[in-house]
């Protein structure tokens, strides 16, 4: 995978539906942004477990975490740990995050097989919020930053990074993703301020 990389530079894909600011992110402003938006939505969940009749809403940002983060994960574990496990010269933090990509996607494929209500439901969204920030802090701390001091061609790896995510985003049937997760989290931001929680949201197809 990493000496797919090496290439990028040099023949970039054609038909790539990336977007213009995921073009001129690097591999680190990506994947960092990817970390700010997933943190909004668990901060948001947080706000919606003290509210009676937020079943539909909670759903719906369970539903974006887990699309989220089955998409993030996917990208580093194809593109971007490949090519730092091999410029870092850390296969002890390489295999930390490999472990912490696992256990997340165990919460994950329990929480798509259940709803709000279920037992345990809340539980586990609080705990692979936790999980996620742990992850994160071990990454923009660590990783990042021996990824810039070491010999890794951010560019590149951030426009193979964007064309992979714009891929998988297509195949999942999420292309409206981004919209659609800010109508969310201002649907659930309402409802947290006593707004329009009775509203139900639009059906989503996806998953």
């Amino acid at each position: 995978m990493a000496s797919n990389t090496q290439k990028a530079s040099n023949s970039p894909k054609s038909g790539s539906a990336k977007s213009s600011s995921e073009k001129s992110q690097d591999a680190i402003a990506l994947l960092t942004a990817d970390h700010k938006a997933v943190k909004a939505l668990f901060k948001k969940f947080d706000e919606l477990v003290e509210q009676e009749d937020a079943d539909e809403q909670k759903a719906e940002l369970v539903e974006q975490i887990c699309n989220e983060l089955t998409i993030h994960a996917q990208i580093e574990e194809e593109i971007f740990y490949p090519a730092l496990r091999e410029s870092i010269d850390d296969d002890a933090l390489m295999d930390e995050a490999d472990v912490e990509h696992a256990s997340a996607k165990e919460l994950i494929g329990q929480l798509e097989s259940m709803s709000p209500g279920d037992d345990h439901y809340d539980a586990k969204v609080v705990v692979l919020g936790e999980y996620i920030d742990h992850h994160v802090k071990e990454e923009e701390g660590e990783m990042f930053e021996k990824a810039r001091k070491a010999d890794v061609d951010t560019a590149a790896l951030g426009a193979e990074l964007a064309e992979r995510k714009a891929e998988l985003k297509t195949e999942m049937g999420l292309e409206d993703d981004e919209a659609e997760s800010a109508a969310a989290l201002k649907r659930s931001g309402d409802l947290a301020k006593g707004g329009n929680g009775g509203k139900k949201p639009a059906s989503r197809s996806g998953r």
